[in-house]
């Protein structure tokens, strides 16, 4: 499986940005995705994660209400809607795909693209 995230950049506190991850080599349909971020010197943080069966999207605390999660299984891509960008929210992100257990833990995730970095400025 291999998964191309992109749509990262530099944008100013309360602007928004929309990320992209396609996925290919896999049925996509048939597996959760998630999304998480690593700030500089932190550890790997969720974000959200979608099950494949199209239900509501699960999100972290810290992001729920700022940001929307979808997932297009014709295009074999899941998006991430950021709005309303802290600097807080500053992170390389990545999109993976889930295997088995918690959607909330990085180690549920077996296949990961390569990250796309955000930064938001104050």
């Amino acid at each position: 499986v291999q998964l191309q995230a992109s749509g990262g950049g530099l944008v100013q506190a309360g602007g928004s940005l929309r990320l992209s991850c396609a996925a290919s080599g896999r049925t996509f349909s048939s597996y959760g995705m998630g999304w998480f971020r690593q700030a500089p010197g932190k550890e790997r943080e969720f974000v959200v994660a979608l099950n494949r069966s199209g239900g509501t999207p699960y999100y972290a605390d810290s992001v729920k209400g700022r940001f929307t999660a979808s997932r297009d299984d014709a295009k074999n891509t899941v998006y991430l809607e950021m709005r309303s960008l802290k600097p807080e929210d500053t992170a390389v992100y990545y999109c993976a795909v889930h295997s088995s257990g918690s959607y909330s833990y990085p180690t549920s995730y077996d296949y990961w693209g390569q990250g796309t970095l955000v930064t938001v400025s104050s």
